[in-house]
This record gives C-alpha cells, sequence and structure tokens, in this order.
C-alpha cells in the first residue's frame, strides 16, 4: 500500500537530492564544503526559478549528509569500491554517481536511517539524473552490498 509521503519525508527527499548535487558541485569545482553548504541554503532550498520551484529541504539533514560525506570520505569510498566491480573503481565511475554513492553510504553507514529506506531514496535520486538510463538499477545493486556489508543487522 503506497502512501503519500509527508512533508517531513519530501524534505529530507530534497535534502538527499541537494547533497548529491552539492557533492558534485565540489568535486568539480573545488569549492570547500562550507562554501557549497552555504550556497545550497542559500540559494536552492525553497527557491523559485523560471525552471520552477526548488523543493524546501531539511536543512539539518542535508549538513549531516554533507558532514559525514566529506569527513568519512576515505572510508565511504572504500566501502564504495568493495560493493563496485574490482575493474570499475569509484575514480573511475561517473561524477554524479560518486557524488551519489558518498552521499548514500554516509547516510547508511553514519545516520540512523534504515539502509532499506536510503537505499530506495537514493535510487529515486539516481532516476531523477538518469531517467531513462541503466543507472538507477547499478546504484541499487551497489547500494545493497554496500548496506549488507555495512550493516548487515538491517537485513
Amino acid at each position: 500500500m503506497s502512501r503519500d509521503p509527508t512533508p517531513k519525508q519530501r524534505a529530507r527527499s530534497a535534502a538527499r537530492l541537494y547533497a548529491v548535487q552539492a557533492l558534485f558541485q565540489m568535486e568539480s569545482s573545488g569549492q570547500t564544503v562550507e562554501a557549497v553548504t552555504r550556497e545550497f541554503e542559500t540559494h536552492r532550498f525553497g527557491a523559485t526559478y523560471d525552471e520552477g520551484e526548488f523543493a524546501e529541504g531539511d536543512v539539518d539533514h542535508f549538513r549531516a549528509i554533507m558532514d559525514h560525506a566529506v569527513n568519512w570520505q576515505a572510508q565511504v569510498d572504500q566501502l564504495t569500491d568493495r560493493a563496485l566491480v574490482a575493474k570499475w573503481p569509484i575514480d573511475r565511475i561517473d561524477p554524479v554517481l560518486r557524488a551519489l554513492f558518498r552521499a548514500a553510504a554516509a547516510e547508511i553507514t553514519r545516520m540512523d536511517t534504515p539502509p532499506k529506506v536510503a537505499i530506495t531514496e537514493y535510487v529515486d535520486v539516481a532516476k531523477a539524473f538518469f531517467p531513462d538510463g541503466k543507472e538507477p538499477k547499478f546504484v541499487n545493486a551497489v547500494l545493497d552490498h554496500l548496506a549488507r556489508e555495512a550493516k548487515p543487522q538491517a537485513f
């Protein structure tokens, strides 16, 4: 039985999408986490542009994902590498997927979000970036493997 998401759930979903975008921007621009976080909180959260309205995100959830993804990046990347095919270490995959895996792995390993919820949420983020591609299935497989290693008790 499918229920409509609550405002809190929608805000957390938006925070995840923004975190992936912010991590991508950090990598591509070389900006600091503080600068990118400030920019997103000031200009993205709840803003309205010609293309439409940006969702109001959960600022605390966004900050926590960013903090954990940056501060635990080496551990997060190692965990992701083990979940990827050996020929495709994290530094060789699409930068959007790399940002997504960093945000998801940080949330799965460092936050209280149930792994199955995080996986579903980040597969939805992948669908937003790659609506017609195979990437969402790839994201699901990698995050499932990663979560089972990091939190086997959740399965």
